[in-house]
């Protein structure tokens, strides 16, 4: 019974390893494809989630899989996480894992290249739109791809604070009319 639920300190030390190896590795993939990749999951991406999950488990905890092992791969993916915020909070730390946020529409302007470089297509921004009550492109003021993945809709309207703006990949191209005049 013992051998089925507990692991020597070399097997302890093999699944911390491989943990921290497969969260790295995530985090770069993330960090190439961009927040895309965990925003609004299709039924393919959920899919894909879920292998990625198994992936990294097996990977984690090898062929045959203990209590303890996971005890270790989880306490290990929890101390990663709580390190990441840490590390986050420095300049070049957020610089290296944080995406910027983009514009992909400029008032009723889709920007072409953002959403290639975002991994939205068309139909997802449409589907965003229409999430935010949106009937007509001229309704729109901006449409932000956030470092989260999220999809913010800005209504024209009230003039856009340029600090909202502050940061934001492309605030350039937006129409003068639709920014308040700084205070």
């Amino acid at each position: 019974m013992r051998e089925l639920l507990w692991i020597s300190p070399t097997e302890a030390l093999a699944v911390v390893l491989a943990t921290v190896g497969m969260y790295l590795a995530m985090l770069l993939f993330i960090r190439i494809l961009g927040p895309r990749v965990l925003s609004g999951l299709s039924s393919f991406d959920l899919v894909a989630v879920i292998a990625f999950g198994s992936i990294i488990g097996r990977a984690s905890l090898g062929e045959i899989p203990r209590l303890a092992g996971g005890i270790v791969a989880l306490t290990t993916l929890l101390v990663l996480q709580a390190v990441l915020g840490v590390v986050r909070r420095l300049r070049w730390g957020a610089l290296a894992v944080t995406s910027d946020p983009i514009l992909l529409m400029a008032g009723g302007q889709v920007i072409e290249r953002h959403m290639r470089r975002c991994h939205v297509q068309p139909g997802e921004l449409q589907s965003r739109l229409r999430l935010a009550g949106i009937r007509h492109p001229s309704e729109v003021a901006a449409v932000i791809f956030e470092p989260t993945g999220a999809v913010s809709v800005l209504r024209r309207g009230e003039r856009i604070d340029p600090m909202l703006m502050s940061g934001v990949l492309g605030a350039s191209l937006l129409p003068p009319d639709l920014l308040s005049d700084p205070a």
